[in-house]
C-alpha cells in the first residue's frame, strides 16, 4: 500500500496518530515499571496502566483499519472525534485522581539516600509517569479539537462530504455550486485515489 492514495491532510493526521501511539507506549512503559515496583497494589498506579493499554489498543486498531480499508467507518471524522474526546475525558479524570495520590512522592528524587537505589529509581519513574499521563491527555484533546475544527471549516466552505469518508483520504474539491451541473458527485470524487475521480479527469 503506497502513501500516494492518502491526501496531504490525511498524511498529517496519520502522523499525529503515530505520535499519539508513541506517547502512549512511553506512558505504558513507565506505568508498568511503577506497578512492578509496587506489586500492582495501588489504584493510583493501576489506573494509568489500564488506561494506557486501552488507549493503545484503540489507537492501534483504528490506525491499522484506516490504512487497510478505504472507507472504514471508524476513520470518519465524527467517529474519530468522539473516540478521542472520550479518551481524553478518561485521561483527565484518572490523571486527576492519580496525581492527587502521588503528591507525597518527593519531587527531588535525589534527596532519597543512595542506599535506597530502587526507591530512587521508582521515584524517577513516578515523576516521569506523572508528566507523560498529562502529555497524553493534552495530545489526545488537541488532536480531537484539530480534527473537529478542520472538519467544521470544510463543511462551512460548502464541502459537507468531509463527514462521509475517512479524513486520511479526503482531498478538498470545489463546492458543488462551482462544478458542472451535469457532473454527478460520488464518494470517489472526494475520497477516491488521485487521478481517478471524475473531477480530476475533466
Amino acid at each position: 500500500m503506497g502513501l500516494s492514495e492518502f491526501s496531504s491532510v490525511g498524511k498529517k493526521k496519520l502522523g499525529v496518530q503515530v505520535l499519539l501511539i508513541i506517547l502512549d507506549v512511553i506512558a505504558l512503559a513507565f506505568a508498568a515499571r511503577v506497578n512492578i515496583f509496587q506489586e500492582f497494589y495501588f489504584m493510583a498506579d493501576l489506573f494509568p496502566l489500564g488506561l494506557a493499554i486501552t488507549t493503545l489498543i484503540i489507537l492501534f486498531f483504528t490506525l491499522v483499519l484506516d490504512l487497510a480499508i478505504q472507507n472504514m467507518p471508524t476513520a470518519r471524522p465524527a467517529v474519530e472525534i468522539g473516540l478521542l474526546y472520550v479518551l481524553s475525558i478518561f485521561w483527565l479524570a484518572f490523571n486527576a485522581f492519580s496525581t492527587s495520590r502521588w503528591r507525597n512522592v518527593p519531587m527531588n528524587c535525589g534527596s532519597i539516600p543512595e542506599e535506597y537505589s530502587d526507591t530512587r529509581a521508582w521515584c524517577r519513574d513516578v515523576q516521569a509517569l506523572k508528566s507523560f499521563v498529562w502529555i497524553e491527555f493534552v495530545a489526545l484533546f488537541f488532536t480531537a479539537s484539530f480534527i473537529l475544527r478542520y472538519t467544521i471549516t470544510e463543511h462551512k466552505r460548502g464541502r459537507p462530504e468531509v463527514w462521509s469518508g475517512p479524513l486520511s483520504r479526503y482531498t478538498p474539491r470545489a463546492p458543488p455550486q462551482q462544478r458542472s451541473e451535469f457532473l454527478r458527485q460520488t464518494y470517489t470524487d472526494y475520497f477516491g485515489a488521485r487521478g481517478t475521480s471524475a473531477f480530476e479527469k475533466i
